[in-house]
């Protein structure tokens, strides 16, 4: 798992989901595999999670195997909050009078 988390910081969520993904991927389908019960098509949530929420996708690995609870929506929430604001993070940048963006 350390190995994992150097990964997730140096790299990012992108790239840390897939090898978390191959690493384990009995913990990934079980996590998604409620959402088209019967398909083989569980792996579009993942793979969509991963492009466009990155941190709610692995958070959501990390929560749901053992079912979502109370407390594991408010780390959902926080991590789509998160995931928002590394969307809109550089956009506040170019507001800030005397900002030269280097």
């Amino acid at each position: 798992m350390c190995c994992f988390f150097t990964i997730l910081v140096f790299l990012g969520p992108r790239i840390a989901g897939p090898i978390w993904w191959i690493v384990q991927p009995v913990r990934w389908q079980s996590a998604f595999s409620d959402f088209l019960t019967g398909g083989n098509l569980w792996w579009i949530w993942p793979v969509l999670g991963i492009i466009f929420l990155p941190w709610t996708t692995i958070m959501y690995v990390i929560v749901a195997p053992g079912g979502v609870e109370v407390w594991d929506w408010l780390w959902l929430g926080l991590m789509l909050v998160f995931d928002i604001l590394w969307y809109t993070g550089g956009a506040a940048r170019k507001r800030v009078p005397g900002y030269e963006g280097y």
